[in-house]
């Protein structure tokens, strides 16, 4: 990898995340490892503002999508950026959910369905900040019962964690006093060639997956997983993200405008740390590796931003110039017998964890 840089480029200015909602104080949070790379995250939402990491020859740029200021986190049309999401990520149909034969109505906030745990999901709370170093931060929520609709008051801590192997952690942990359902995940948008650099259709995309799940045109999966083979799914050989995502020919692509579809990771059974996709940017030689516990990855090509995200340094965020990777169980897992199940039973521990791994070509 190219040399540390003797001092790394400023980045987001930490005053500008301070500020007091509904008594509570939000705070920007700065981690950084031996070889140049950054992080900056808020306790808005337990999210990532800023990474920021040199590429083949040294020059660095922030790799992921978001905004300069606490004050545009709260006026963005774009909620997600980097957020911790839940109780559930992803779509549930119509917001229904059983649990032990027992229903449960949850908020409807992407009429007809539910999505990425309601319009007050994890996403927009001001989490605890438990502990911080310059390389670990360790943050928690409370989520009470009946929030969203969810059953089962549910504590949550999210740890990040940069390591000088340019590794950037993310442990999940959750307890419930009541059975209901979880599916964490972190909702960054990548592009390694620089945040608000255009378009991400030249960078390389390899996923660790024989089956994705198909979905109707809510985004809603339709039933069992199919084969990615001859399919514009296909990324089990790296090729470019733009070779089929204006393949409107094929419903899938079209029903989606691009690709916002679950994989179905190719795991063993013992819920270890696995790759599950690769992401190279030939421009800068930057990569990303990622490795999760979970079972599913869905990969997201920002087909609904639009220029009027704009982002820090007044860059616009046009559809497309990003791509998200967001492990996490399938979309509407509570209303598939056939899929992992996503219940976490009174008492238990629910654990998940993520890696991010930038390196160079």
């Amino acid at each position: 990898m190219p040399d540390a840089p003797s001092i790394l480029q400023n980045g987001p200015n930490a005053s500008s995340f301070i500020t007091t909602l509904d008594g509570e104080s939000t705070a920007l949070i700065k981690l950084k490892n031996q070889n140049g790379i950054s992080v900056a995250l808020t306790n808005y939402g337990a999210r990532i503002v800023s990474i920021k990491m040199p590429d083949k020859s040294g020059n660095i740029a922030d790799i992921v999508l978001g905004y300069d200021s606490i004050d545009k986190y709260l006026s963005s049309k774009n909620p997600y950026f980097g957020a911790t999401i839940g109780r559930f990520a992803n779509r549930i149909a119509k917001g229904h959910i059983q649990i032990n034969n027992q229903s449960y109505q949850l908020d409807v906030n992407a009429p007809p369905h539910h999505l990425h745990g309601g319009a007050d999901g994890f996403h927009s709370r001001i989490w605890s900040l438990q502990s911080e170093s310059s390389s670990e931060a360790v943050m928690n929520l409370n989520s009470h019962a009946g929030d969203s609709g969810y059953p089962g008051n549910l504590n949550i801590k999210v740890t990040y964690d940069l390591n000088n192997e340019n590794e950037l952690s993310i442990q999940y942990e959750a307890i419930s006093d009541a059975s209901t359902v979880i599916n964490l995940t972190n909702h960054a948008y990548f592009n390694l060639n620089g945040a608000g650099s255009g378009s991400v259709g030249d960078h390389l995309v390899y996923i660790d997956a024989d089956q994705f799940t198909p979905v109707n045109q809510h985004l809603i999966p339709i039933g069992l997983p199919s084969e990615v083979k001859n399919t514009p799914f296909d990324f089990t050989v790296e090729k470019r993200i733009d070779q089929h995502w204006d393949n409107n020919e094929y419903e899938q692509i079209y029903f989606a405008e691009g690709f916002d579809h679950n994989y179905v990771l190719n795991k063993n059974s013992s819920n270890q740390l696995k790759l599950a996709a690769k992401v190279t940017d030939p421009s800068s030689g930057r990569v990303l590796e990622v490795e999760t516990t979970e079972p599913g990855l869905q990969f997201y090509t920002a087909n609904a931003m639009n220029s009027k995200d704009v982002g820090r340094e007044g860059k616009p965020y046009f559809a497309r110039s990003a791509f998200c990777l967001e492990t996490q169980h399938f979309p509407d897992s509570p209303n598939h017998d056939s899929f992992p199940s996503v219940i976490l039973e009174a008492g238990e521990t629910y654990k998940s964890t993520t890696i991010y791994r930038f390196k160079y070509q």
